[in-house]
């Protein structure tokens, strides 16, 4: 296959990163599938989808014109069947789970074509986790996107089954839907960002976890020492917190590192109550207004929450 020959893609989970990638792919001129388990969902999906086409105006990226075109491009199906059909490259997004990105790759194994190209934008797993259950290993790979609000950034990491010329042809769709390519030479946990930012989330949560001070103080000194506009926790918000404790709680009990475990547990709290940050509306701040944002918030004299 070749990238002029990928016209149709398909994204599997239609929650905020789906939604994300799905629009980008339209906007850049992709006929695009969004899949997920109801038409409930799905509507909410593609209503957030024109939502973030306004956000793009309103960003200069794009026009009003061209949002209606880019809505256009873009379908919604729970019907498994009518999403695989001729689908070119699908991009998943489903939950943080091994077990259940798994079930999902073999189930749309047997649906997809041959050619289908299988992606997977997972945050921390690795893809050799799950690629035998894709059914066509060589054709799998990693593609991870960020925010892409605010970043065009993406990591392409194969896993050593990956055939060479499916790397170079995930390269180069990233790159026709805008995007900078980082190459990983071997798998990571995190890649290369998130690595980074893992560790920052880790040590955010270990100090509010334990009471050494408040998550706004926490994002005050990263705040006021950057010269960022975000700290950490507001980070985590706009991640979604579901995802951070998904994260957090599988390493947790995979390393059975107790303050991992604590720090899972500091989130829960929060998922629990449903507060899962900037697509609920309200986690660690409340949205749209957050209080990081307000005037007076590294000095202390803003609001709280």
């Amino acid at each position: 296959m070749k990238l002029s020959d990928i016209k149709r893609v398909l994204i599997l989970g239609a929650g905020t990163m789906g939604q994300q990638i799905g629009f980008v792919c339209a906007m850049h001129g992709y006929d695009v599938v969004m899949y997920d388990l109801s038409k409930e969902i799905l509507d909410k999906s593609v209503r957030r989808m024109e939502q973030l086409g306004h956000f793009f105006i309103s960003a200069g990226r794009i026009t009003e014109e061209q949002l209606a075109e880019i809505m256009g491009r873009i379908s919604a199906t729970a019907n498994p069947e009518e999403a695989a059909s001729d689908a070119d490259f699908i991009s998943e997004s489903v939950p943080e789970d091994p077990g259940i990105k798994a079930k999902v790759f073999a189930q749309f194994n047997e649906l997809c074509p041959e050619k289908t190209i299988f992606t997977t934008n997972t945050s921390m797993l690795v893809p050799s986790a799950f690629a035998d259950a894709t059914g066509r290993p060589e054709k799998f790979c990693a593609l991870h996107f960020h925010d892409t609000r605010i970043s065009n950034v993406v990591d392409v990491m194969p896993h050593p089954g990956t055939a060479k010329e499916v790397v170079d042809l995930v390269e180069a769709f990233a790159k026709s839907i805008g995007q900078i390519a980082i190459m990983l030479h071997r798998e990571n946990n995190g890649y290369v960002f998130n690595t980074m930012l893992s560790s920052l989330f880790f040590s955010a949560l270990t100090l509010a976890s334990r009471n050494v001070t408040s998550v706004e103080d926490v994002d005050r000194a990263w705040m006021g020492v950057t010269h960022m506009a975000i700290g950490p926790f507001g980070i985590m918000d706009q991640v979604g917190l579901s995802t951070v404790h998904t994260i957090t709680d599988y390493w947790a009990k995979k390393t059975g590192d107790p303050q991992a475990k604590a720090n899972a547990e500091f989130l829960k709290g929060y998922v629990d109550k449903g507060l899962l940050g900037f697509k609920t509306m309200e986690g660690f701040y409340k949205y749209p207004n957050p209080a990081y944002a307000a005037p007076g918030f590294l000095t202390g004299d803003g609001d709280k929450k």
